[in-house]
């Protein structure tokens, strides 16, 4: 059971201060206050991810080498997610994301100061710790303290910075790197930060559980193993030193670990009466089906959205800042319609407009199956609007059908099960659709090769018109004609067949959102109060159990 370890007054007064429990504004003023610190970890990955190429330069290591600052900082933040709602009901809610957001801001202090590649990879290690837990416990003090009835936009309004940051952290982080330097991406974090610590340190009450249990050590070392050994071989599978792919020897090994860390991990969580995660979360019907939403669709949202810049800056020549910058319009429909997707939950329940995002993604996803090295700005541009507009209308309904599910109690447990589940599901989905570009590639290769044969009637005359082409513009021999007239059909191959690919890809991406919608079509939703109830058939948490006055 949660207890307030200050309690609020009987009654709403609306004389109080804002600052305080007892006042109608108190819960949105907390909403707010928590919503400045979920900027840093969301904002630190968009930027940090368009600075691999001035890390190597800076520190003249190669990519592999810098790979590690993303990946250090991926490992930690997963497992810390797992022991965040343990935390969270142990020390209490408000210490737990104080120490996040402390964590987080001294983590970013020593990226910006660090002198050496490795100093820069131990500093993000103290930065995933903390962002670990700034996420799952924010959204855990954010539902303890809306009214049920407005979940819907509370979660939306949550939800908007974060989606700020992904979509303008790209340009902000080109824009700092070009004008400043590195170290000034993880500078602008301090001032977020320490406001973040100063606002919530003013509004924020403490809640503990009574029931938190004990720390299961064995638990979390087994869970620590599986999550970093899978990322790790997700992430490596199909980088460039790893020439053998899945098959080499460093990735087997890293799945070995990590189904025998998963089985460990099951079996401990499964005869302790204190798991560090609870998975009977998951029987609690609506929970169940969202996070089975949430996984498939995350397969297709972050792997498609990993492929888009790609596209745009080996297929099409956009510079990082430019291809930042075609993700501010998304940005903006994103926010417009997350907040009307979260005022429609709150009125109609969250199955229509959450169907709306589904579709609004697919569709999107099917225009961007005919991509070509000729696609047009305007048409890539109205398409990534489409996707924003989807992500939005689906986003909230479907994290408030979650966590409206289950107990307040288990709160902090709900929202760390959900961010494992995303991450995971997005980790896979980088890895697969990256993995099924590359195989796609190598077949459109195979297949136009067998075209460009030199014994081809069809390539030799081609190939004999493109050189007179070029020996009439550029002069020369008939020898250097060919030659130019040869590497510029094999540009335009190139670039096709990457074209192709893509289109491949996105078309399996579109057919993931497709599947995602079965599981969504199947949750009990209904209208306003009646909707979020609360889980398992319990009744609704009495206000003041939920620390609302």
């Amino acid at each position: 059971m949660s207890r307030p370890v200050s309690g609020p007054p009987a009654g709403r007064d609306r004389g109080a201060s804002p600052f305080r429990p007892g006042h109608p504004a108190y819960a949105w003023i907390v909403l707010l206050a928590t919503s400045i610190g979920i900027v840093m970890p969301v904002l630190d990955t968009t930027i940090v991810n368009v600075a691999i190429a001035r890390l190597q330069l800076s520190f003249g290591a190669s990519t592999e080498a810098v790979q590690w600052v993303i990946t250090a900082y991926l490992l930690v933040y997963a497992v810390i997610l797992a022991v965040s709602g343990w935390m969270a009901d142990r020390f209490g809610y408000r210490t737990v994301f104080l120490g996040a957001l402390a964590l987080f801001t001294a983590g970013s202090f020593l990226c910006s100061v660090s002198w050496s590649l490795g100093t820069l990879i131990l500093s993000r290690v103290v930065q995933g710790a903390g962002g670990g837990m700034i996420m799952p416990v924010s959204m855990a003090i954010v539902t303890r303290e809306i009214p049920k009835e407005r979940l819907g936009t509370a979660i939306a309004i949550w939800s908007i910075p974060a989606l700020a940051s992904t979509s303008f952290g790209p340009t902000l982080g080109g824009w700092l790197i070009d004008r400043f330097s590195w170290q000034a991406m993880f500078d602008i974090n301090v001032p977020i930060g320490i406001l973040a610590f100063a606002a919530c340190s003013i509004v924020l009450r403490e809640h503990k559980s009574e029931e938190h249990g004990s720390f299961d050590l064995l638990g979390v070392a087994s869970l620590s193993v599986a999550l970093a050994s899978l990322l790790l071989a997700l992430a490596d599978g199909n980088a460039a030193w790893n020439t053998d792919g899945w098959r080499s020897s460093f990735i087997l090994t890293c799945l070995a670990l990590s189904a025998g860390g998963f089985a460990l991990f099951f079996i401990c969580e499964f005869t302790t009466d204190q798991p560090v995660i609870d998975f009977s979360l998951l029987k609690i019907y609506n929970f169940g089906m969202s996070a089975a939403v949430l996984f498939v669709f995350g397969l297709g949202i972050f792997g498609s959205d990993f492929l888009l810049p790609l596209y745009l800056q080996e297929g099409l020549g956009y510079t990082p800042t430019q291809a930042g910058m075609v993700f501010i319009p998304n940005g903006i429909i994103m926010i417009l319609s997350m907040a009307i997707g979260g005022r429609l939950t709150d009125r109609i329940g969250a199955k229509v407009p959450g169907l709306i995002g589904i579709i609004l993604r697919a569709v999107g996803m099917y225009r961007f199956t005919f991509l070509t090295p000729d696609s047009g700005g305007g048409d890539i541009l109205s398409t990534v609007c489409l996707l924003g507009a989807g992500m939005g209308f689906l986003a909230s309904p479907l994290q408030t059908v979650a966590i409206g599910s289950i107990p307040q109690a288990k709160m902090a447990q709900g929202s760390g099960l959900i961010k494992i589940v995303q991450q995971i599901g997005g980790s896979f989905g980088v890895a697969l659709l990256s993995t099924i570009l590359v195989n796609r590639e190598r077949f459109h290769m195979a297949r136009v090769g067998e075209v460009m044969s030199p014994s081809s009637p069809f390539f030799d005359r081609v190939l004999s018109r493109a050189a007179m082409h070029a020996l009439h513009a550029t002069g020369g021999t008939m020898s250097d004609a060919a030659n130019k007239a040869g590497t510029i059909i094999l540009s335009h191959v190139q670039a096709q067949t990457f074209a192709w690919s893509i289109d491949d890809v996105f078309f399996v991406a579109m057919l993931m959102s497709v599947v995602s919608s079965i599981p969504f079509l199947f949750l009990r939703t209904g209208r306003g109060r009646k909707e979020r109830g609360a889980a398992a058939g319990a009744p609704m948490p009495a206000m003041e159990d939920r620390g609302v006055s």
